[in-house]
């Protein structure tokens, strides 16, 4: 079997893997990425980069790459609660770092930050596939190619390959996993007859429904329907479903003149929302990063942001230690931490939001009126993500637990 020898062996070439191909290599590692796919193809999947992963891309230096892809900055985020416009957010004004989200076309954006990692110095090899993983002091990736078998040895393997990871499987990661709430249908829009310069989330707490619309630029829009796991008898995919998929968005608030002209252009599909990740990301030579570490239940929009943390956490560790295996042991302990943070977050909101039945109507109908009144005692999912407070403290805040009530 051939063999060659490398820094780090990356496998996955989405956004994480390289990003974190070309942070590395730009520093001088010897870097190989591995990917499967000979080209990116349209999938469901998240598109908008909230302003605290607009951070992390602009502390890794590819804020300017995603332009050039045709990423957008949307600086609008307006909230609609039962039909009614709620209130509508400046994200540049109002944000820690002054930005607005980042929304773009997944394939377009993968392919940009592969070339850059190229670029950079990094190898990618495509086309291939993980077949085997040895773990331990001297880490090694076997990959299966068109001529063979090779074993690639690396100082630090990092497995960026997914929420479906085979790295995780390999190196024996045991993946924790929620209970499903909820389901989150995603289909590519062109022509919708609404603003491209902001993001639309229209809210039915009372039947655990939402509806998002992520503009993309070039009238394309990414548009979303979650619902409560159980609330529909057949998953909401397939272009048969494109219309009920119109159907249930106009019920949950978005008007129905909006989809007058408007062409469905990519798959519909759906799937589960629940978090699925490992405790301590790292062991035996072996890390992993963005969804192979940590699935953030996409009805949030926080997994593309979550991935990049995790680049630059593990870059900087990476840098400032030259005992990688100390330093991914590090990166670990510091994605436990932030990862938990965002997790009992979305369960707040998740809980507020999308929990039916008169326990949940007569918690909202208390709690609702505190919020509008005191904003800041919800947690600035857009603009901080994980590093809003999470202690019991901020619970209790959060659901107006700290107020007596007569």
């Amino acid at each position: 079997m051939a063999q060659s020898h490398w820094d780090v062996v990356i496998a996955g070439g989405g956004l994480g893997g390289a990003t974190l191909g070309r942070a590395l290599a730009m520093h001088g590692a010897r870097v190989l990425i591995v990917e499967h796919e000979l080209a990116f193809k349209d999938r469901v999947r998240g598109e908008g980069m909230l302003p605290w992963g607009v951070a992390e891309a602009r502390a890794l230096g590819i804020d300017a790459l995603m332009r050039d892809s045709g990423a957008c900055e949307v600086r609008w985020w307006k909230r609609y609660l039962n039909g009614t416009a709620r209130d509508t957010r400046d994200l540049i004004a109002t944000t820690p770092t002054n930005n607005g989200c980042f929304n773009f076309y997944h394939p377009s954006m993968q392919q940009t930050l592969l070339d850059a990692a190229r670029d950079a110095g990094a190898e990618v090899r495509r086309g291939v596939t993980v077949v085997g993983l040895e773990t331990g002091d001297a880490p090694a990736l076997v990959i299966h190619t068109e001529n063979g078998d090779e074993r690639l040895r690396a100082k630090l393997v990092v497995g960026a390959d997914g929420r479906r990871s085979v790295m995780r499987r390999l190196a024996r990661f045991t993946p924790n996993q929620d209970a499903s709430r909820l389901i989150i249908a995603g289909v590519l829009h062109e022509d919708l007859d609404t603003p491209d310069d902001t993001v639309q989330y229209f809210q039915q707490p009372s039947i655990a429904r939402s509806a998002l619309i992520f503009p993309l630029g070039e009238r394309r829009y990414r548009s979303y329907f979650i619902y409560g796991a159980g609330t529909r008898d057949h998953p909401l995919s397939g272009s048969h479903n494109a219309q009920t998929f119109i159907d249930l968005s106009v019920e949950t608030g978005v008007p129905r003149e909006w989809y007058a002209d408007a062409r469905t252009t990519g798959p519909l599909a759906a799937y589960p929302g629940a978090d699925c990740w490992v405790e301590h990301p790292y062991r035996d030579g072996v890390a992993l990063i963005g969804d192979a570490a940590a699935t953030s239940d996409p009805s949030f929009g926080c997994g593309l942001a979550l991935t990049l943390r995790d680049v630059r956490v593990l870059r900087d560790c990476l840098l400032s230690n030259d005992d990688w295996h100390a330093a991914a042991d590090d990166y670990a302990r510091q994605h436990d931490v932030y990862y938990a943070s965002l997790h009992r977050i979305e369960d707040w909101l998740t809980q507020l939001m999308y929990e039916t039945g008169p326990l949940a109507d007569s918690r909202r109908a208390r709690v609702f009126p505190h919020l509008a009144k005191e904003p800041q005692r919800v947690p600035d999912l857009q603009g901080r993500g994980p590093d809003n407070p999470t202690d019991e403290h901020a619970r209790r805040r959060f659901f107006a637990e700290d107020i007596a009530t007569v």
